[in-house]
């Protein structure tokens, strides 16, 4: 069932979360223990997200450098199957312009419509991390809004091979990334909604937020969406903060803000269990208020660990 078609049949609000594929060398049973740990609470979906190929130098004889091609988290295809398979429950696998050709996305997008997945997300992906923006591949997407026109073309049989008759037509549910605090290479929040209303005209169905801990943010920017005429369920993302640490490195890696009184609480704590349960706690008052403001959706950033989750799951649903 597409993502879409879930809320629209929901009379509460749902409740899903997204997973990391296992590092290379490990196997599925940390994502197995991951998603039973919250099967309890009925997610219709999970999303699943793709990792591209990173660059890495190795020095050789003579002082050359050696330049090596490493996916640190391949499997996104594999899981979805087998997530699906096992427990029955819709997958939304992330699709990215960085590291693939347009081709390559048609051939990942007809894998999935095999399988029988037909919800994904699709995300234009960061600049490896040697590079300081984002390049595209050769034949390849540079913006998202590029990479749903594609999907939304295949929905409608238009393959890259425009010489093929009757052609299949897919039939994904397209979800796109916002940003309640705005993308960190766009020149305004007016500005990136403005990018995000071209993702939605190109055939998007649904909006995930970035992590956010401030709830009047997420009002905020649903409220600016709508008067711009975007009018598509708006997913609240949310991740709980569970180091000390993680008052530097989230505000760094993902261009967010925290809250005065959320800094201040962590600071007061002698230990990351400490800063857990701080986090577990605003979380769980970020999500009631949303509930009350009627949400479509809670979906929660796992990055593969569900203890907090649950706790915070336990309280709401």
């Amino acid at each position: 069932m597409k993502v879409t078609e879930h809320i629209a049949q929901a009379e509460q609000c749902l409740f899903s979360f997204e997973i990391l594929p296992p590092l290379k060398g490990q196997d599925i049973n940390a994502i197995y223990h991951t998603v039973e740990n919250l099967l309890e609470f009925n997610p219709p979906f999970i999303d699943v997200t793709y990792h591209r190929e990173e660059y890495q130098y190795v020095e050789k004889a003579g002082g050359l450098l050696e330049k090596r091609v490493v996916r640190k988290r391949p499997g996104t295809l594999g899981i979805c199957a087998a997530l699906q398979s096992k427990y029955d429950i819709d997958m939304v696998p992330h699709v990215l312009c960085g590291g693939f050709t347009k081709e390559d996305t048609e051939n990942f997008l007809i894998d999935l419509d095999f399988l029988g997945i037909n919800n994904v997300v699709a995300l234009r992906g960061d600049a490896v991390p040697t590079e300081v923006y984002f390049k595209p591949e050769k034949q390849g997407h540079s913006y998202a809004s590029e990479l749903v026109a594609q999907i939304n073309g295949l929905n409608k049989g238009h393959y890259l091979d425009e010489e093929l008759k009757h052609s299949h037509t897919t039939d994904f549910c397209i979800g796109v990334g916002g940003y309640p605090e705005k993308h960190m290479e766009a020149p305004s929040l007016e500005k990136d909604i403005a990018f995000l209303k071209q993702k939605v005209e190109a055939g998007a169905d649904y909006i995930i937020t970035q992590m956010f801990f401030d709830n009047q943010k997420y009002f905020e920017f649903v409220k600016r969406c709508r008067e711009e005429g975007i009018n598509c369920p708006i997913i609240p993302g949310l991740k709980p903060i569970s180091t000390i640490k993680q008052l530097s490195l989230l505000p760094h890696r993902f261009h967010v803000d925290l809250p005065q009184d959320l800094i201040q609480a962590v600071e007061a704590c002698s230990s990351n269990a400490q800063v857990k349960e701080v986090g577990v706690e605003w979380c769980i008052a970020q999500s009631q208020e949303l509930i009350e403001a009627g949400v479509p959706v809670l979906h929660y950033y796992t990055m593969s660990r569900s203890e907090n989750i649950h706790k915070i799951a336990k309280a709401i649903f």
